[in-house]
């Protein structure tokens, strides 16, 4: 297939290259274009303003357009939030609109678990009336009701060049994690590293993860067999609690974990002031450590007829924390 990934210079994209090159020809669509083996070329967003202008004199007919571009969560909360919807809503509406006007078949957008729900009770499934609380979630929610209404509009489908043969897919993961990934995951590793006390043992909590090695399985799934266009969650099988991520990072560094369950009252109260003084421990950070945010990938596997993800959820932490060494 060719297949065209835009932010494919990113974590995601990287993983997703080195994971699909040996059966098809990848095309990038990034901000910046070094060589990269896998990648046969990187458009600029200028190339790609004249191939949507129907102006671009080497115009590819790619199978498949995975996008990934978009702005990340800032967890400093210091993006202004039109920048979100700029990038995660504007950019993701011009590019459907060049997927839906090409002859390309397939659709891949990564939306985010924050644009179903900012926190979760119980388990988050797909059918959840979305419910995001800040600009990230709500710009990649309207990115989302974007690509659904041109999907439904069946009156007015044949002048936007949908067919009958086109398949849409939108995923939803949990924090990604893997090697060369740098995020809250390493910061928390670093914490554990210096051999600091977790001070939050009290905070009882589940959350999913997700391996970017399964996020690879899953996008290869939806390119190469006939998987219904829908929303789909992605994640790893298994929930693990904030306690055992610990546990896990201690394994990969070979100590033992120090656990203080410390009043809950006390943490807060310290995180409230750490979000006034700029702190590593703030009021986002300290939720983001101890929410409980458990999301069923129970469709997706059903759809790819598997009964278990490939990459078990441990192993993969494993994985990503031996690479932060």
């Amino acid at each position: 297939m060719k297949i065209l990934i835009t932010g494919v210079h990113g974590f995601v994209g990287s993983n997703l290259v080195e994971y699909l090159k040996g059966d098809n020809e990848i095309y990038g669509l990034d901000i910046v274009s070094p060589e990269k083996d896998g990648i046969v070329k990187t458009f600029s967003w200028e190339d790609m303003e004249r191939s949507f202008a129907g102006a671009h004199d080497d115009k590819i007919d790619f199978d498949a357009i995975i996008h990934l571009a978009g702005k990340a969560h800032d967890t400093k909360n210091k993006s202004a939030a039109e920048v979100y919807f700029k990038v995660n809503t504007g950019l993701t509406q011009k590019i459907f609109d060049y997927f839906l006007a090409s002859e390309t078949k397939k659709f891949v957008f990564f939306s985010t678990a924050k644009a179903a729900a900012d926190r979760v009770e119980g388990v988050l499934t797909e059918d959840v009336v979305p419910a995001p609380v800040g600009p990230y979630g709500e710009s990649k929610i309207k990115a989302e009701e974007y690509i659904l209404s041109r999907i439904s509009d069946k009156d007015s489908s044949a002048s936007h060049g949908m067919t009958g043969d086109k398949q849409v897919y939108i995923f939803r993961p949990c924090m990604i994690h893997g090697p060369g990934n740098k995020g809250n995951l390493n910061l928390l590793y670093n914490v554990v590293r210096k051999g600091i006390p977790w001070p939050l043992g009290a905070f009882e909590n589940r959350r999913t993860f997700t391996s970017v090695e399964n996020i690879c399985f899953a996008v290869n799934g939806v390119l190469t067999k006939d998987v219904p266009s829908g929303i789909y969650n992605m994640g790893d099988d298994e929930a693990l609690s904030t306690n055992e991520l610990i546990e896990e990072i201690c394994k990969s560094l070979g100590k033992k974990a120090h656990i203080w369950r410390l009043p809950k009252g006390l943490m807060t109260g310290i995180a409230k002031i750490g979000g006034w003084l700029l702190l590593p421990l703030n009021p986002l950070r300290l939720q983001k450590l101890t929410e409980n945010y458990v999301s069923s990938n129970e469709k997706i596997k059903k759809a790819l007829g598997i009964e278990k993800m490939p990459v078990d959820a441990r192993k993969g932490l494993q994985r990503t924390l031996e690479s932060f060494r």
